[in-house]
């Protein structure tokens, strides 16, 4: 059941578009075709068809006058009644110009008031000199005339643990990056129990014969839509970069998983999104998941507490009925060494389901088998993240009394105090804990780039580009105690520091205009490196470097060699995701 617009008819289709021409106001808001391209004669309040659907208007972005930006644009119809936990189904065609100037509601969550159901939205940024509307029909909605601008498309999803977060946050505004040539795309999808709900009735009454993975899906219906019409606002529908960070770096991973997502870009990035299959921390990050029949289980108990008996029940229940399920947790870590230490957070329990059909098997099995899309991989951590902080908190006795428990229970305490000494007071301990996770960040990110690269080496003869590029964020953002801390880096990546409101300095303007460029000539062409960049080296397995991005940019080791066994040696210690 893939999204897509197959069903439309022909004549609906071509009644919404011509080839090379540009749509502009008349003063009743009708769209008037002419053979002026918008790059010859940008106007204010862009208008561009979408294949099937109808015209909608934009306008300039109030960041960069140079940019024009479409919001709240539906790339699906409302997920309600029957189709609450199913594929997304079509939006429905309008007749007048739609008004895409704001941003539509944010799927439902705690904590948020402007919430809708029917949220399945996306947002488009593009260069004031793109040529909206410059395309030809194709089968499936259009491709680009000879004339387009066809600039690289780059699709955001956004994080927030499956349970919270919105596209229309200032901190992902595509401005920035639109502003140096790439047409940016960022779409809501449903979350909680609402994205992620599996159950045996859903099960049985699905076509694939598995339940749970409705936001993944939405994703997918999202990338179909940037096919299908991207070339409308001057993007290239054979260039489409997915990124993402933490959930949404983690989404992006099981698209690079998912068959259903084949062929649907064409590289990727996830920030703050790769762990290493077997370590531990995995549980605990939104990357993690569930197997389906646990997920069945999860999903029958959390329907019963509902108070109805069925999904049809169930369906017919408020939107507010599932509001807080987005802050239930699952309970990996209870019973094992970890359950303690409060760096091993408890993962949300709505979250991906390996269902076999969305996503067919478990991180590692694909990972060694090569058995999913052979792309370019940008991927890489932040110091302050994932167990790191400025501030630990140790005290000589709780480091000891912690690690000996974690690492002692697997035979490698002695060794693990030798590489991270407890020290004699709480700053040394600190120290350690920091070298340690940091440590294994690192190092985690650069075994996963080498498996990767030879898992697809082996799936595909050597045939493609399934080169990795890894990071490590190093720069605190002004004004805040938390250091280099998980999502510091959206900013500098997208060029929008204007969007967040800190004390920003110029060399944080430096390190955006530096780190933005990486991202923008991957984006390009699958390669972070250009003129007037520090060279950033591919990962590679006889060479235990990566790039440090922010308060420097150059190459660092991964670890000591030593360090890196050990890593190795505790890893194995645990089951594999």
């Amino acid at each position: 059941m893939q999204f897509s617009h197959m069903s439309r008819a022909c004549a609906l289709f071509l009644s919404y578009l011509a080839c090379s021409i540009q749509a502009q106001s008349t003063s009743t808001g009708t769209p008037t075709l002419t053979a002026a391209s918008s790059s010859a004669s940008p106007v204010d309040s862009p208008l561009v068809s979408i294949a099937h659907y109808g015209w909608i208007q934009g306008n300039r972005s109030q960041y960069i006058h140079s940019v024009y930006n479409f919001k709240g644009i539906p790339y699906a119809g409302a997920p309600t009644g029957a189709y609450r936990w199913k594929h997304p189904p079509h939006p429905d065609p309008w007749n007048d110009t739609r008004d895409c100037t704001e941003f539509g509601p944010v799927c439902p969550q705690e904590g948020v008031d402007n919430y809708s159901e029917d949220c399945l939205h996306l947002n488009v940024w593009t260069p004031d000199n793109a040529t909206l509307n410059d395309v030809y029909p194709a089968s499936v909605g259009v491709l680009p005339n000879a004339t387009n601008s066809q600039y690289p498309v780059y699709v955001w999803i956004h994080g927030g643990r499956f349970a919270s977060g919105s596209a229309s946050d200032a901190l992902y505004d595509g401005s920035g990056l639109a502003a140096k040539g790439v047409v940016v795309i960022s779409m809501d999808y449903r979350l909680g129990a609402l994205g992620f709900l599996a159950h045996p009735e859903l099960s049985a009454n699905s076509s694939s014969g598995t339940s749970g993975n409705y936001g993944l899906v939405d994703q997918q219906a999202s990338l179909h839509w940037t096919i299908e019409n991207c070339a409308s606002f001057g993007g290239d529908p054979t260039r489409i970069t997915i990124g993402g960070q933490s959930a949404g770096a983690a989404s992006v991973i099981d698209h690079l998983n998912s068959p259903l997502a084949a062929a649907l870009f064409n590289q990727v990035i996830a920030e703050s999104g790769v762990r290493y299959p077997s370590d531990p921390l995995a549980g605990s990050l939104a990357e993690g998941y569930r197997q389906l029949a646990e997920a069945e289980q999860q999903g029958t108990a959390f329907i019963k507490s509902l108070n109805v008996s069925s999904i049809n029940e169930a369906r017919n229940l408020p939107v507010e009925a599932f509001l807080s399920s987005g802050s239930m947790s699952d309970n990996t870590y209870a019973g094992t060494v970890f359950e303690n230490n409060s760096i091993y957070m408890e993962p949300p329990l709505f979250r991906p389901v390996i269902d076999g059909y969305v996503l067919p098997d478990t991180y590692q099995s694909l990972l060694l088998s090569g058995n999913h899309s052979i792309v370019p991989v940008l991927t890489g951590n932040n110091r302050d993240e994932s167990g790191a902080s400025p501030n630990p908190g140790f005290s000589v006795e709780n480091y000891t009394s912690v690690n000996q428990l974690e690492f002692g229970s697997v035979g490698l305490g002695d060794e693990f105090f030798k590489l991270y000494p407890t020290g004699s007071t709480a700053n040394s301990s600190d120290g350690s804990s920091n070298a340690f996770y940091q440590e294994q960040s690192r190092i985690g990110t650069w075994l996963w780039g080498n498996e990767y690269a030879a898992g697809s080496y082996k799936n595909s003869s050597g045939n493609g580009n399934f080169t990795t590029w890894t990071y490590y964020w190093t720069h605190a953002p002004p004004g805040q105690d938390a250091g280099a801390y998980h999502m510091s880096e959206i900013n500098y990546a997208f060029n929008n520091l204007y969007a967040t409101d800190r004390p920003w300095v110029d060399e944080d303007y430096r390190i955006a205009e530096t780190m933005s460029s990486y991202w923008v000539n991957f984006i390009s062409n699958g390669d972070p490196n250009g003129a007037g960049l520090a060279t950033w080296p591919s990962n590679n397995n006889g060479n235990a470097t990566t790039m440090e991005l922010g308060d420097a940019f150059r190459i660092v080791p991964v670890a000591q060699s030593t360090h890196i066994s050990f890593m190795k040696e505790w890893f194995s210690k645990w089951p594999v995701y």
